[in-house]
């Protein structure tokens, strides 16, 4: 059963500051000490594995098929491990994650050649299968160790820091790529998992687990159908598990496309290339829910604010894919600044939608129902990433009029978000006044028993 709507659901609240938080609440201190240079770590690893793969192959697929293999497993693995985190203790969760995905990059080591291109989407697919486990824990913890005023800032630091270390390891992976070599990437990134690890370990996360003692293969299926039962039967959490699959639907193909772009920006240093757009990505997505947070103090705007921020993003890229992709000079400014735009609305799409969907979400169901979500956020940015990679492989758009085409769907995505699902949200605030007013005057008509 989903917590019910109260009014101050839609109310302006007191919120903590983002100093205030790292100050007084230790457990959240750590966990996001622990995250955030494992985020580090893993942007370096992807600016390094996108300028592997292609000095390997050469080939936009090939490309493609990194982001692919980053996606579907976590498509596939999300629903078991939103079943995992409701049921066993987050906490020894992230630990183990983080320590068996310590393991794991060390095997981009021993790729040296285009036939051995295979071995890094059978290591990123084991990555994120172990990673599916400890976003949802690390997401459905967040509300367990602060308080209701500290819940919107968390979540905007965390999805702030986020994108700054997008920013400074995309930056840092470009310039470690070139000087100091590939392998010295996936050592760095070995390490930055055990020290998450280790700030996990002295993290306390009190958490409300469900008394099942059945066997977790025998329950897997029932409870992944429960997970989904439980989003049809509460409208208010399903609409909002769907905001940013929306943006993804185009969106994933155009942060594909951004690795392409970034070849063409910088052809002689290909990791310089991509690691600039991706940085303007992460300074994007990092400023957003900042912006967000400061701005929309009504949560009764959000539904409307999460179309608005597709559609502005895709608008900022269909004007990167008008704009000459000069390696130097002001139109590679121009493509930076646009790509910052559309980022930092998708970043402030990113971080409402959370905190909305951590309010209406009890605590027994919250690691399903964002397992669910990043289920539908997966298969959403696999079928745009597959579609971009293809159409490119065969010629059948260039660069540009991919772009272009993605980005226009993108608006599209977000003005039919406006249309359909805001209506609905507004009619669900009037019916959460109206019900609250109804429990106010049934309070005051009927004397309380200790009156």
């Amino acid at each position: 059963m989903a917590t019910s709507p109260r009014k101050h659901d839609i109310e302006v609240e007191d919120r903590a500051g983002y100093l205030e938080l790292l100050r007084t609440n230790d457990n959240y201190r750590r966990l996001w000490f622990g995250s955030s240079l494992s985020l580090l770590g893993d942007w370096f690893n992807l600016i390094a594995l996108y300028t592997l793969v292609s000095t390997l192959t050469g080939s936009p697929l090939a490309i493609g098929v990194i982001f692919l293999a980053k996606m579907l497993p976590w498509a596939l693995a999300a629903p078991v491990a939103g079943l995992i985190v409701d049921r066993y203790n987050r906490r020894r969760l992230m630990i183990g994650a983080d320590l068996v995905r310590s393991v794991i990059v060390l095997g981009f080591l021993f790729v040296q050649e285009a036939a051995h291109v295979p071995l890094i989407y059978v290591l990123i697919a084991a990555q994120v299968v172990v990673g599916s486990v400890y976003v949802p824990a690390k997401s459905a913890s967040i509300p367990n160790i602060t308080a209701p005023r500290e819940l919107l800032t968390a979540n905007a630091l965390s999805s702030a820091t986020w994108s700054t270390m997008l920013a400074v390891g995309a930056a840092l992976g470009g310039f470690v790529v070139e000087f100091a070599g590939i392998e010295a990437v996936f050592i760095l990134d070995a390490l930055t998992y055990l020290w998450s690890a280790w700030f996990v370990y002295r993290t306390v996360i009190p958490q409300n687990t469900e008394p099942d003692t059945d066997p977790l293969v025998r329950t897997a299926a029932r409870k992944i159908m429960d997970g989904w039962s439980h989003l049809r039967a509460h409208p208010r959490v399903a609409r909002i598990a769907t905001a940013k699959a929306t943006w993804a639907l185009a969106g994933g193909g155009l942060v594909y496309m951004l690795t392409l772009i970034g070849e063409q920006v910088s052809p002689g240093a290909i990791a310089a290339g991509i690691g600039v757009l991706f940085m303007a990505r992460g300074i994007g997505t990092g400023i957003g829910p900042i912006i967000a947070r400061g701005l929309f103090t009504d949560q009764a705007k959000w539904p409307m604010v999460l179309g608005s921020a597709i559609a502005v993003s895709g608008g900022a890229y269909f004007v990167v894919g008008l704009v000459p992709w000069a390696p130097e000079g002001i139109a590679l400014f121009t493509v930076i600044a646009l790509v910052v735009m559309a980022h930092a609305s998708s970043g402030g799409n990113w971080v409402l939608a959370t905190v909305l969907l951590q309010k209406r979400t009890e605590d027994a169901y919250r690691g399903r129902v964002f397992a669910t979500e990043w289920l539908l956020v997966m298969i959403a940015e696999s079928i745009s990433i597959g579609a971009a990679s293809v159409l490119l492989e065969i010629g059948w758009l260039d660069l540009a009029g991919a772009v272009q085409l993605f980005a226009g769907a993108q608006v599209a995505f977000g003005l039919i978000w406006l249309l359909v699902v805001v209506p609905k949200e507004l009619q669900s605030d009037a019916e959460v006044q109206e019900a609250g007013q109804a429990d106010r005057a049934d309070k005051i008509a009927t004397p309380h028993e200790d009156a």
